[in-house]
């Protein structure tokens, strides 16, 4: 039998744990469902310097706080690997997952995305082995060694500049002629003298003597000159993709998979509501997940007193 709701959360990051603690507030009764430890990619994150209250705090603090907030007026945090949500004719959501059914008159999606893969030869072979997606994760193992990032845009030089603190020598390597971060990123990356950037350059393959990476071959794309380059690591950051999968039958996603709603965190199924990451918006930013959640939190309660005229 299936634990009844008013609200289930699907998703605990920022948004999500902004949306349970608006939500349960409110007095309603709140499930914030997630398949893992809460904070999301915060946990991921060595600093956080542009979350309004903080000068700079540590990802995973920051995630603690926010938890502790979420779960103050009630909401209970459930574990559990969403596989498939319905919603039936009464307009009941049921949410399906791994250890079981949980079903609500309203969800809140905050599934956020995930790390987007080159979809080279020797990226999955590599994975775990020189191969990565975290610098906070894995830049330890590379103390006094040489990597590769992979990328132009903010996580890529954020992830760098940390990096740089740990290693011998960082090496961007990025498609096109300038980067695409912000430039108070850019300017301490080109600043930092162990950080190099290889431009108009492709990464085609992962190479390595099957136990770890020892380089990757690249390719100028205004020289179509190819090379091997010695590494000990390749750390990956070219965007992210939706986690939306046990959504995609709701008609609530584009193309790609993100899900579209309206300035009140509103999908075009009543009563489903999506905040964070997951959404189809230009900037995705700690800040923008909380006030997502926050919307969408008091979105959800008025929408549960609508069900009671």
């Amino acid at each position: 039998m299936a634990d009844k709701y008013d609200v289930i959360v699907i998703g605990a990051g920022p948004g999500g744990m902004t949306a349970a603690l608006y939500a349960s507030r409110a007095n309603l009764k709140v499930a914030m469902l997630d398949r893992g430890v809460y904070g999301g990619q915060m946990n991921n994150t060595a600093e956080v310097e542009n979350y309004t209250g903080f000068k700079s705090i540590l990802g995973p603090d920051l995630a603690e706080q926010m938890y502790q907030s979420s779960i103050q007026f009630g909401a209970d945090f459930v574990y559990g690997n969403v596989e498939k949500v319905t919603v039936d004719e009464d307009g009941i959501k049921h949410v399906k997952t791994d250890s079981g059914e949980l079903e609500a008159p309203a969800i809140v999606i905050a599934t956020g995305s995930q790390y987007r893969k080159l979809g080279i030869p020797g990226e999955d072979e590599y994975s775990g082995k020189g191969v990565s997606y975290c610098a906070v994760c894995d830049g330890a193992f590379y103390r006094g060694k040489n990597v590769t990032t992979v990328g132009g845009g903010d996580s890529a030089v954020e992830e760098s500049e940390y990096l740089a603190k740990l290693v011998n020598n960082v090496n961007i390597v990025h498609r096109r002629d300038q980067l695409r971060a912000q430039k108070i990123l850019q300017d301490r990356a080109f600043a930092n003298d162990k950080i190099g950037f290889t431009w108009n350059t492709i990464v085609t393959e992962i190479v390595g003597d099957g136990k770890k990476v020892t380089g990757v071959k690249t390719h100028n794309k205004e020289t179509n000159e190819d090379r091997l380059v010695p590494t000990d690591g390749v750390f990956i950051y070219i965007g992210n993709v939706p986690m939306t999968e046990p959504f995609k039958d709701l008609g609530i996603t584009d193309e790609q998979g993100w899900v579209i709603t309206d300035d009140e965190m509103k999908t075009s199924v009543p009563g489903v509501f999506a905040v964070g990451d997951v959404r189809d918006k230009k900037l995705r930013q700690i800040t923008t997940a909380v006030g997502d959640g926050g919307i969408a939190g008091q979105g959800v309660f008025s929408y549960i007193e609508s069900l009671k005229d």
